[in-house]
């Protein structure tokens, strides 16, 4: 059975190749000419600086995510609540490119980026309090 963290680590890592397939489908129009429309304009152009923002935010606050739980998994000391905290991460960065990508609501980002920004601050608290302790 794989570390219990390795699997919301590997499940941040698919969710940003499949936001580069989702930005690789929306630029198609405009690079390769795949699915423009009959007036030669991008159906996915509204859509795609979203989904470029989104990618790019991908490898911003998730940094800390992946430094904590490597760390965690290096001192082999891995309970329910780092898991549980990396499970929240993981929800809340879906649900963090959802809205972002398919509403222009600042504020409802806003407050689901704060549940990743929480379980991020949490898990880091657990590493810390864990190295105080150890």
């Amino acid at each position: 059975m794989p570390n219990p963290l390795i699997v919301p680590m590997a499940a941040h890592v698919a969710w940003a190749a499949f936001l580069y397939v989702l930005l690789t489908i929306a630029r198609a129009p405009a690079v390769w000419g795949i699915g423009r429309r009959a007036d030669g304009g991008n159906p996915w152009a509204k859509l795609e600086p979203r989904i470029s923002a989104n990618l790019s935010n991908q490898f911003e606050w998730p940094l800390f995510f992946h430094v904590a739980c490597v760390l965690l998994i290096v001192a082999r000391d891995i309970g329910p609540l780092p898991q549980m905290l990396a499970w929240v991460f993981i929800a809340g960065r879906v649900l963090h490119s959802v809205v972002q990508i398919c509403t222009a609501n600042v504020r409802l980002r806003g407050l689901v980026f704060m549940v990743n920004f929480l379980a991020v601050l949490a898990l880091w608290a657990v590493v810390v309090g864990r190295s105080l302790l150890a």
